[in-house]
This record gives structure tokens, sequence and C-alpha cells, in this order.
């Protein structure tokens, strides 16, 4: 599994589309963040917290991420190297699991350097450190838990199709309609809209966000993590066959 992560981590770096995203990813966020008059504007709100980039990032990544991930399996089946890829001394999903991680680990790269946002926040704060670390702690944490269920979609769709942006179309969708298609439901249907709410990512996210960890919104991430990463691994089985 090593070896295909290497492999990624490589490809992605090997070629523009690595710096590419980690650039538009700090680009976009440090835009509407500091210099875009708006809701997301911090030295606009008056509060030295990280809120506005905590809502914003999901958003951004509903895009990003697929963009990284639609190429992982689709490409492999348009240049016909999948079945060479499926030969080797290795279990599908240990191929699936490096394809994710490798994918994972391009996109918290692109997440660490906004740690100097909290620095900023920090130092801005009146007084001085006035910024609640607990809810930011809570709020990476939870970021980093999205990521990892968007990049298991992502890895889904790219065995779809060997279109990379028909993949990349189906992973926005469904990552959209998870993180905000359930919260829209239950505005629909508000006899049990709490029950529909949490099938959400939103729900889940925005718990974590308030600096509380919860097993069931741990457990839920890893839900929806392992439940793609298992549908990748049939339709790669499918294929095999």
């Amino acid at each position: 599994m090593k070896s295909i992560i290497l492999r990624e981590v490589k490809s992605f770096f090997g070629s523009p589309i690595g710096y590419l995203v980690i650039a538009i990813f700090l680009i976009i966020n440090g835009l509407f963040l500091w210099v875009f008059e708006g809701e997301y504007n911090i030295l606009k709100t008056g509060f030295a917290d990280m809120t506005p980039f905590f809502t914003l990032a999901p958003w951004i990544l509903i895009f990003l991420i697929p963009a990284v991930t639609m190429r992982s399996f689709s490409d492999e089946k348009k240049q016909g190297t999948l079945e060479l890829l499926l030969t080797k001394p290795l279990s599908i999903w240990e191929i699936v699991n490096g394809k994710f991680i490798g994918a994972l680990l391009l996109i918290v790269m692109a997440i660490i350097p906004t740690f100097i946002y909290v620095w900023v926040i920090y130092g801005l704060g009146m007084p001085e450190g006035n910024i609640d670390m607990g809810s930011t702690i809570g709020s990476y944490f939870g970021l980093l838990f999205l990521i990892s269920g968007y990049s298991a979609i992502g890895i889904f769709t790219s065995t779809l199709s060997e279109n990379q942006i028909v993949a990349f179309i189906i992973a926005v969708f469904l990552c959209f309609f998870i993180y905000f298609g359930f919260e829209g439901l239950a505005t629909v249907v508000p006899s049990v809209s709490n029950f529909i709410a949490a099938l959400g990512m939103q729900d889940h996210y925005k718990s974590m966000s308030r600096g509380v960890i919860d097993t069931r919104d741990i457990l839920y991430f890893a839900s929806i993590t392992i439940a793609f990463l298992s549908f990748t691994v049939y339709n790669l089985k499918s294929f095999k066959s």
C-alpha cells in the first residue's frame, strides 16, 4: 500500500495539479477572509474567531476534492493500466486505501498553511489571545473528517467512468447532497427534521465546530468514509471479474 501512496503523492507533485490545488484553496480562502467585503471577512466581523473560514472551507472543498480524486481510477481506466494495477501483489482494499490516503495527504497539506490564520487572529484579539481555541481545534478535527468523507466519495465516483469530467460532476453532486441536501430536506418535513438533518454531514460538522468531539459524529464520518470506500472496492471487484 505504501507504494501506491507514494505513487499518488509523486503524481500530484510531479505535475502542476498538486501545487495548483493548494494555491487555489489558499488564494480563494485568503481573498474571502481578508480582502473581499462580505460576511466572510474576518476583519469586518468584529470577532476574533475562525468561524468564517470553517463556514467557507466545506464549500470550496466540495469542488476542490473531486478535482483531485477524479483521476484516481478514471485515468487508470482510460490509459488501460487498471488491469495491470489490479494484478499487482496487493489486495483491492490496499489499492483503494493507497489512492485514498494519497488524496487525503494532498488536501491536508493545503489545510496546514491556514494555521497562520489562527496565529494572526490570536494576535488581533482584544486582549491578545482572546480566541476560543477549543472551538478552533474542534473545527479543524471536523474539517479533517469532512475531507475524509469527501475524498472517499471522490475516489468512488472515479470508478464509475473513464471520463474524469463525469467523475468530477458526480462527486460534486454527491458531496453537495450529503453535506447540504439533508439539511434542505429537513426544512420540508419539519416533523422529523432533526432525524433527517442528522443524516447529513453539515449537522455533524457543525456539532464538532462547537469544540465538542462527540463519538456519534466521529462514527458518522467514519461510516460515510468506509461505506464509499467499500463501494469503490465492490466496483473494482466487478471490473476485475
